[in-house]
């Protein structure tokens, strides 16, 4: 039984900002205790706004309502989320929630690691080289290209969207000569174009072999999302901002995807994204999970579909310095593993 949950919030600088307005992450440890002392540890993060109010949400309300509960990360997070739906069915009450699913399945893993909890598929998976860069200079985002090439990144993702078009195509094909065409080359909107500048985008964009374009419509014009897929040879991925299986589940039905890209944290912890990642089977769409690779990566490494894991340069939680040796995961020439941990692996430095 469920007797204690306590957090800690930590705000912790990015070596390499978001832009102006993303200078640092913000992340709210949760530990469980149960009844015979056990305690597991979870996470909730944010990397721009919110993150005090997460705090509020599990240090009150979610901290009575999961009190007197046994530790089933699947009854929990059920009962947590009916609970808390007045409050919204995903956004602060989804990220709070995944602090208390991610330390229940800290604890269900007991001495064995998450991924042989889960069930290993595979031995290791691709990583894909990330970066936050529309705010960089060309200089810059090539420098940012040179480093995954000579990482042994099999792929890499920049940034698009800026005002000029020709801009983005410039930058592009930068990047697309540093890595050579043998590498893997994804685009990253962000929710900035609408539909007729997106399909304008990619026409401009697609002699640079495109792998994917990434959320290039704001993430609720699902009708959008659809229309535009249709109508281009070039694969959608979208996912990172839906927050419930049922966004997921209008996403695939609409057809409105080639990869779906939830983020363990926004969807509220495994347990909902494992119940994504078994719709999204059903209908032939991989899951690539976004952001996060300590916890990501091992989801990659137990996911029906073969996936990338993603990482952006110098923001995982080893590189923050938010956990200690040894990591959960291991990237090395472009391949991540897991380590040989118990749980969920994440050491959290005491602060």
């Amino acid at each position: 039984m469920i007797t204690e949950l306590r957090t800690t919030l930590r705000t912790v600088p990015l070596p390499r900002p978001w832009g102006a307005g993303v200078p640092a992450n913000h992340v709210i440890t949760v530990e469980l205790t149960l009844a015979d002392g056990r305690t597991g540890t979870g996470f909730s993060w944010t990397p721009q706004i919110g993150a005090r109010a997460v705090q509020a949400l599990l240090d009150n309300e979610i901290r009575e309502a999961v009190i007197g509960l046994e530790p089933h990360p699947e009854v929990v997070w059920d009962r947590l989320w009916r609970h808390l739906r007045e409050a919204g069915g995903g956004g602060l009450t989804t990220i709070a929630l995944a602090g208390v699913d991610l330390a229940l399945w800290d604890l269900r893993c007991g001495d064995a690691g998450l991924v042989e909890t889960l069930g290993r598929r595979r031995d290791s998976v691709p990583v894909y080289g990330s970066g936050v860069n529309l705010h960089y200079s060309p200089e810059e985002l090539v420098a940012q290209a040179g480093r995954w090439r000579a990482a042994g990144y099999p792929a890499v993702k920049v940034k698009v969207g800026r005002d000029s078009l020709r801009e983005d195509v410039a930058r592009v094909a930068a990047v697309r000569e540093v890595i050579g065409p043998d590498t893997l080359l994804m685009v990253d909107a962000n929710q900035r174009w609408d539909l007729p500048r997106a399909r304008r985008a990619i026409a401009a964009l697609a002699e640079y072999d495109l792998h994917w374009v990434e959320e290039p419509l704001p993430a609720d014009d699902v009708t959008g999302q659809a229309r535009l897929r249709a109508g281009v040879d070039v694969p959608i991925a979208v996912g990172e901002s839906a927050y419930s299986v049922y966004e997921f589940r209008d996403l695939l039905v609409a057809g409105a995807c080639d990869v779906l890209q939830p983020n363990v944290v926004r969807v509220g912890g495994i347990t909902p994204l494992l119940r994504i990642a078994e719709l999204a089977r059903t209908f032939d769409v991989p899951v690539y999970p976004h952001l996060l690779p300590e916890i990501s990566g091992q989801l990659a490494l137990a996911l029906p579909l073969p996936c990338m894991a993603e990482e952006v340069e110098d923001a995982s939680f080893a590189a923050l310095g938010l956990i200690a040796e040894p990591y959960p995961v291991l990237v090395e020439k472009g391949e991540l593993r897991a380590g040989g941990h118990r749980g969920l692996g994440l050491r959290w430095r005491v602060t």
